[in-house]
């Protein structure tokens, strides 16, 4: 699958509308009891990149990098302005933010997550595009150096040390992270006199299986 490992402009995913999508299959039984599953282990994010545009210039900077990217044929990368660090939205990451493993003797490598709580329930999201310079590590609460006791490769988001942790220490982690996505049309249809009458285009972004 063809991926380009460039950020869509921040300027412009700022004040896009979207979030995660689930699939719910829903059988409703003849005492009108219901059935529900589902076929999605992970959710599925979708964004609108045309509501977030402010001027016909930001318009010429999107129809480039939809150019660019042939379509809906090459994805990219997208900054989630609601969701994109290990921790709240007001903090700062750090390296005990998430816990992505325990050590087990063996284990050199791990993958970055985010896990997100309500009550008792919690999900475990996987990152696979943090971005460069932001991942911080920790084992057991102390932090590590990256390049020198660990790496990070940012187009998958695994962890590895050079050495494997011991056993039953906890691997933590803290990083800003983007969205791997793709267009989900092959079509921008653009109108200045319509943009300046305040009617932008619709441009649907979604996440990619990576």
């Amino acid at each position: 699958m063809g991926f380009h490992n460039i950020r869509f402009p921040a300027n412009l995913s700022f004040g896009s509308v979207g979030g995660p999508e689930r699939r719910t299959e829903i059988v409703t039984l003849a005492n009108g009891f219901e059935e529900r599953n589902t076929p999605w282990e992970h959710s599925r994010r979708r964004y609108d990149a045309g509501v977030s545009l402010r001027s016909l210039d930001d318009v010429e900077a999107l129809i480039a990098f939809f150019e660019a990217r042939s379509g809906q044929l090459y994805g990219f990368r997208w900054k989630d302005w609601a969701d994109y660090k290990s921790c709240k939205p007001s903090k700062t990451p750090s390296a005990v933010d998430q816990l992505i493993g325990l050590g087990d003797g063996d284990q050199l490598s791990f993958a970055l997550s985010k896990t997100y709580q309500s009550g008792e329930v919690s999900y475990t999201r996987p990152i696979t595009k943090p971005v460069l310079g932001t991942v911080l590590v920790a084992i057991d609460g102390d932090p590590k150096v990256e390049t020198l006791e660990f790496d990070i490769d940012t187009a998958t988001g695994i962890v590895s040390f050079p050495t494997p942790p011991d056993p039953g220490v906890r691997i933590t982690a803290g990083f800003e992270f983007d969205v791997p996505v793709r267009f989900d049309t092959d079509r921008i249809q653009a109108s200045v006199a319509s943009f300046k009458a305040g009617d932008v285009p619709s441009v649907p972004v979604v996440e990619l299986r990576v």
